[in-house]
């Protein structure tokens, strides 16, 4: 073999190995668990209330809650406030935006369902380099739409022209919700033998688009073309802007569910005594987003939880992990993998309230269970094993 040959065969040898290499979140900028040090830093260095106990305002403990709880008299005030993230780019890049109010919408007043809070008010903000009075009604039409799935006010909102500081649109917003006094859902009444029952997601929801972007960068498939896979799932229905089929942003495009109905429903029902249980076998609510199936684990300081039939997995989770690739381990820690939602309730009582669900978000079924074997979430594919948040 002639030189140029061998080297030749390691040149092919070295860009085969490359492209095999798994990717992960870290490698593509976002850290999850330096992120959660940086959180538990700040959280350290924030000052207590000046609020006293007793008075409007004064906060509600809550550890590992998914929004912020604030006595207000006979009621509870829950807040979430979050943003959409990296799939803006995807939106900026495409100058679609038309789901993206929703997106807004959906991660916060999800967030709040978690308490058992029912969402009432939403102020959004948005960041631009340049004003553009097309782009902003687009967003204001897509909130607007947003408010209407979440049965929510939209009380107000920002918008901040920033040129040298912001270079593409950005949005985030504040989502307001109330319970009644003593109704919080916070996963302390958990037992072994909970049942978890699980809600599908709509995609990839609003999370994991920075290792999703460089999957697809390395892909070579542009977000304009036909996407690599059948876009079907469930039935669900993806906005098409052009004729010939579904594209690829489309498909990442597509908004996150928004869950306030059923789940209001369903716990409002509880309350009043006409639902499927009583509101005390509602155990613990969980939005899956960052972090993925490890979410679960911030709503009991002991149990584990345990994925035993897990809902279906839409087409581009599937493309996501063979185009990077990326790892099982990791493409359940980053994305929702098909479940938008977890509740746990009383075992005896699970059935009937998949059922009440199920008539309302087809696809709903129990997926698993708690169990008392250590603090962790465990998986029917035994690669998947998360033991921290």
């Amino acid at each position: 073999m002639t030189l140029r040959h061998r080297l030749n065969d390691e040149v092919d040898a070295l860009g085969h190995n490359v492209a095999d290499t798994p990717m992960d979140y870290a490698g593509s900028g976002v850290d999850i668990d330096a992120e959660g040090v940086a959180i538990a830093s700040l959280i350290g260095a924030l000052s207590k209330s000046v609020r006293a106990p007793g008075t409007k305002g004064a906060p509600v403990p809550l550890p590992g809650g998914f929004g912020g709880i604030i006595e207000f008299g006979d009621s509870r005030l829950a807040l979430a406030t979050d943003g959409v993230g990296s799939k803006l780019q995807l939106a900026n890049s495409l100058c679609r935006y038309g789901g993206v109010g929703i997106d807004c919408v959906a991660m916060n007043v999800n967030d709040l369902l978690c308490v058992g809070a029912e969402p009432i008010a939403f102020v959004d903000y948005i960041a631009v380099p340049k004003t553009d009075p097309e782009t902003h009604a687009v967003i204001g039409a897509s909130l607007a739409e947003a408010c209407r799935r979440a049965r929510i006010t939209l009380a107000g909102g920002e918008t901040a022209t920033l040129p040298g500081i912001v270079s593409e649109l950005d949005l985030s917003g504040t989502a307001l919700g109330w319970f009644p006094a003593g109704e919080a859902i916070t996963g302390e009444g958990l037992k072994a033998g909970d049942v978890i029952i699980g809600l599908p997601s709509s995609g990839v929801h609003s999370n994991g688009y920075t290792l999703l972007r460089a999957v697809v960068e390395k892909s070579g498939v542009a977000l304009s073309d036909l996407a690599p896979f059948n876009p079907d799932h469930f039935g669900r229905e993806i906005e098409q802007t052009g004729e010939g089929g579904v594209t690829l942003g489309e498909v990442l495009l597509n908004p996150t569910r928004i869950y306030v109905d059923p789940l209001i429903d369903l716990i409002t029902a509880c309350r009043e005594g006409t639902g499927p249980c009583k509101s005390s076998d509602l155990k613990a609510i969980a939005h899956i987003t960052g972090g993925g199936l490890s979410n679960l684990l911030r709503l009991h300081d002991s149990l584990g939880w345990h994925i035993e039939k897990p809902l279906s997995i839409p087409p581009e989770f599937t493309w996501i992990a063979e185009t990077g690739p990326v790892d099982t381990l990791e493409m359940h820690r980053v994305f929702n993998m098909g479940m938008g939602m977890t509740l746990a309730v009383s075992p005896e009582l699970a059935e009937s309230v998949e059922s009440w669900l199920a008539e309302r978000l087809p696809g709903t079924r129990c997926v698993g269970y708690l169990t008392d074997e250590g603090h962790r979430v465990t998986h029917a594919d035994s690669r998947v094993v998360f033991e921290h948040y």
